[in-house]
């Protein structure tokens, strides 16, 4: 079965079912945006800051193998689950050679998940000054003003 044929038949396929098909090697980048729903300069971008190697190129145009979907699925992961580019970075080459991927993903996310829980305080605190503005019976701003200066409840 060609590349081609291959890249068509992703269409619609959720991306757990890639491998059934028998991932192909040297797709083009329109193909693999296209298989993880990214625009072909964000495919750019990751090898530009070494997220994703370099592809193979063929008559100028580049070509990505199966270790490059492989890849993208990783960074993919790691973006739904809130990782910055940099943090997949780290996930990638912030550890010594030999470092499982389990080690990897654990120290990574236990730092997310305290991130995660610092954001939560501080969005129960704005809701709270939302609540408080939200029932503010002054007449004008300048008043407002006032009464924050003061601390007192607006």
């Amino acid at each position: 079965m060609g590349s081609e044929k291959i890249v068509r038949s992703f269409r619609g396929v959720r991306r757990g079912a890639l491998l059934g098909f028998g991932v192909a090697e040297h797709l083009a980048i329109s193909d693999v945006a296209r298989v993880f729903g990214l625009r072909t300069s964000a495919i750019r971008y990751y090898e530009q800051i070494g997220i994703l190697p370099p592809a193979t190129r063929k008559n100028g145009q580049r070509r990505y193998d199966n270790s490059a979907l492989f890849r993208l699925a990783v960074v993919q992961r790691a973006r739904e689950a809130g990782f910055t580019l940099e943090e997949i970075r780290e996930l990638f080459f912030g550890f010594p050679p030999g470092t499982p991927p389990p080690k990897r993903w654990h120290r990574l996310s236990q730092r997310k998940i305290a991130e995660l829980r610092d954001r939560m305080k501080r969005l129960k605190l704005m809701e709270g000054l939302l609540k408080r503005v939200g029932n503010c019976r002054c007449d004008a701003l300048d008043e407002c003003g006032k009464k924050i200066l003061r601390k007192d409840r607006v």
